[in-house]
């Protein structure tokens, strides 16, 4: 489960392709592979396989998995995207969401150092993540068990493809910013904040996951 160091992702001769998108990427690949072989020497066969390219082009995009860090903070943030929302939970707890379009790194990443507790499938419903609505999304939750008590991270589903693909399960150890799971396009991810600890983020900030720090001193 050891991520790659940055060091060695320069020998690397193409990019890391995250885990779990096979059942995505090499379909398009394939088909994008074939239309640039028959459309040698036509043009209009030429044409035709642009859309394909295009396809293998943007899931190649989607799926990438940079290295990332090293990070400083007890916590950094599980996901790239924008934060959408900060919320103070009943029991002291703090809620940091972070909104992921098509276009961020959906590879998610462990906001501390600590045990997998608990890995959790919600089964759900599949609106825009950016909809109120969501809250009954399709999810999965994590708890690490951390130097600084237990943090939950919340995987969420959105509205296009709808599966979430975890990288560890309960009782395994997780390195702070190691990459625990991929969700396949727009989606969100929740991250909860122990009582006590103040977020170092605000609403409408952008965020990368295994970088930004999400407590403040």
């Amino acid at each position: 489960m050891t991520d790659v160091l940055p060091s060695a992702a320069s020998s690397r001769p193409f990019p890391r392709m995250a885990r779990g998108s096979a059942p995505w990427l090499v379909p398009a690949l394939a088909v994008a592979g074939a239309a640039v072989v028959a459309a040698r020497g036509s043009r209009r066969r030429a044409a035709l396989a642009l859309p394909a390219v295009g396809l293998a082009a943007g899931m190649a995009w989607f799926f990438r998995d940079p290295d990332r860090g090293p990070a400083t903070g007890r916590l950094i943030s599980a996901a790239d995207g924008v934060v959408q929302s900060i919320d103070a939970q009943p029991d002291g707890r703090t809620r940091v969401a972070v909104f992921m379009n098509p276009l961020n790194v959906h590879v998610n990443r462990a906001p501390a150092a600590g045990v997998v507790t608990r890995v959790e499938h919600r089964p759900g419903g599949f609106r825009p993540a950016f909809d109120k609505d969501s809250e009954r999304n399709e999810r999965v939750i994590w708890t690490f068990e951390t130097e600084i008590g237990a943090i939950e991270v919340v995987q969420i589903a959105g509205a296009m493809v709808r599966r979430i693909v975890p990288y560890f399960a309960e009782g395994q150890k997780v390195e702070q910013g190691e990459r625990i799971g991929l969700i396949r396009f727009g989606s969100r991810v929740d991250v909860y904040l122990p009582a006590g600890i103040d977020p170092a983020v605000e609403v409408g900030q952008k965020v990368r996951a295994g970088e930004t720090r999400l407590d403040r001193d």
